[in-house]
């Protein structure tokens, strides 16, 4: 169908159209990630145009994209970008092998200082343990921290209301806060 929206296409499966929509929401991607980078990196070797682009492979890498909307699209970019700041986190571990203790502080803003690897990669553990016993807690974090959507977007994204996203949002630092000092 040549006539058929990119968002469409991509929809359908087809990655080749994924490059038709990127210059659609690509300056969102590179606010979400110039956010995920002031708030978590510190400004070391990745920048924001970087962590747009490997998120985008990660997208790309997908045999099927599957999402319903523009949020949902947002909510995988967020996945997209927690993968490619684990990876970082972790390949940066694999070449520093030192673990020292840190402090890791939960706020309204989002959950911590993750520009160290190694509390990037304490919260992404935290998370998965999180993922097994409260799923929709998961994914409100990758959405808003991860992602830094806003509740509305969180909300459309997962298709809860912005209340819920509000309570599971103070329930999941909560109980991360409980893994992280655990």
């Amino acid at each position: 169908m040549v006539d058929e929206p990119p968002e469409t296409a991509v929809r359908a499966g087809r990655r080749e159209s994924l490059d038709s929509l990127m210059p659609i929401v690509y300056e969102h991607l590179r606010s979400i990630a110039h956010h995920q980078l002031a708030v978590r990196d510190g400004g070391a070797t990745l920048s924001t145009t970087g962590l747009v682009h490997e998120a985008y492979l990660k997208l790309v890498e997908q045999s099927r994209i599957a999402w319903s909307d523009r949020a949902h699209f947002f909510a995988l970019a967020s996945v997209a970008m927690r993968h490619v700041l684990v990876d970082r986190a972790r390949a940066h571990l694999a070449e520093k092998r030192e673990g020292a203790l840190l402090r890791v502080t939960l706020d309204d803003e989002g959950i911590g200082d993750a520009s160290q690897p190694e509390v990037m990669l304490e919260i992404n553990d935290a998370v998965d343990r999180l993922a097994e016993v409260e799923p929709r807690l998961a994914k409100v974090v990758e959405c808003r921290f991860f992602g830094g959507l806003s509740e509305e977007e969180t909300a459309t994204a997962l298709g809860i209301t912005i209340r819920t996203v509000q309570r599971d949002w103070v329930k999941a630092r909560m109980l991360l806060r409980r893994a992280l000092s655990g």
